[in-house]
């Protein structure tokens, strides 16, 4: 078994020893997440092939049919890269892997471990490309992104590590003495020359990011999700559309897919966080419009009318405000 689900089973035992946990309704035992007890019970089927005590009284189908699932569940989490770690992402992982059976089985099985239903969850349709599709100038794989940068719905602040072979070749040589002089700066506890040799790498489209008590020097790019138009920050759901943007992504290492520039020199990209593609979320949990005027892809207007006919999220007004018509007026004065 796979060191992720080690980990999972040991810090469930751990809990559910010392009596600090949450009950999640199943009487056959008691841990802090379902995310752990989904764990715990994948890591005792590859040892005992063994389904849990007590999932018969959540589903319809057999104890022989509940043992094939869990066989489905312990490859599918062998195969996640990386392994879902939030109930929201052992949810989705449920469910993509047990598409095929019966929806009360799947719910019961979500239920049996306090998981979120699929009523809750959006799902996600799109595949990550295992080829760069056609227009793709480059890829860029980011550092961890930090949420509180990231300035509204449809935009994203990322880094990229300088060690990477695309970026290594083109950084400026006077960022490169600038980080090594700040390094031995700190070394010799001069923090202020040091916060100047920084600033000047900031000025200069880089920053120094610590990392697991390592230094990194990065290089910043500004991306403009491809293909969608979030409400500005001061419209109706604008506020909300920038929070399910920062949910999806705050601590997660991006891949992005760049096709281009934008006038204010933003990358615009596709965006993949986790192995889901982040512009269909936004869309489909009506955070925002298909920008048809830049993207024609089918898939973006289907997913926008998917969250018209629900009437959720900005799609809850009757006759809510597009976002580039509410920038012109405001460029109009109007």
């Amino acid at each position: 078994m796979g060191n992720a689900l080690r980990f999972l089973y040991g810090k469930c035992y751990k809990q559910t020893a010392s009596g600090d946990s949450d009950s999640l309704g199943p009487p056959y035992t008691t841990t802090a997440s379902g995310v752990s007890a989904l764990a715990h019970d994948l890591f005792n089927f590859e040892i005992t092939s063994q389904v849990p005590e007590g999932l018969s009284q959540h589903v319809v189908s057999s104890r022989k049919a509940q043992a094939k699932w869990y066989g489905k569940l312990l490859q599918a989490w062998r195969k996640a890269k990386p392994p879902p770690k939030t109930p929201e992402e052992v949810a989705r992982l449920v469910i993509q892997t047990l598409n095929r059976h019966q929806k009360a089985d799947v719910e019961g099985l979500l239920e049996f471990y306090g998981l979120p239903y699929p009523s809750t969850l959006v799902e996600i349709l799109s595949e990550v490309p295992t080829k760069l599709p056609e227009g793709v100038q480059f890829e860029m794989h980011t550092l961890p992104v930090d949420g509180s940068t990231v300035p509204d719905g449809d935009g994203i602040n990322v880094y990229v590590n300088t060690a990477d072979p695309r970026e290594s070749s083109s950084v400026p040589r006077d960022v490169l003495l600038a980080a090594v002089r700040r390094s031995k700066a700190r070394a010799k506890k001069n923090y202020a020359r040091a916060d100047e040799l920084r600033q000047k790498i900031i000025e200069s489209g880089y920053q120094v990011i610590s990392i697991q008590n390592e230094e990194i020097l990065a290089r910043k790019y500004r991306i403009r999700l491809r293909g969608i138009d979030a409400p500005e920050n001061s419209m109706p759901y604008g506020k909300e559309a920038k929070q399910e943007l920062v949910k999806l992504v705050n601590g997660k290492c991006l891949r992005v897919l760049v096709y281009g520039e934008d006038r204010y020199g933003r990358c615009v990209a596709d965006v993949y966080c986790n192995g889901i593609f982040v512009q269909e979320v936004m869309l489909k949990k009506g955070f925002a419009w298909h920008y048809a005027a830049y993207d024609q892809r089918i898939e973006l207007a289907t997913w926008e009318k998917e969250a018209r006919a629900k009437r959720i999220g900005l799609w809850a007004s009757s006759n809510p405000e597009k976002p580039w018509e509410w920038r012109k007026d405001r460029r109009e004065g109007r």
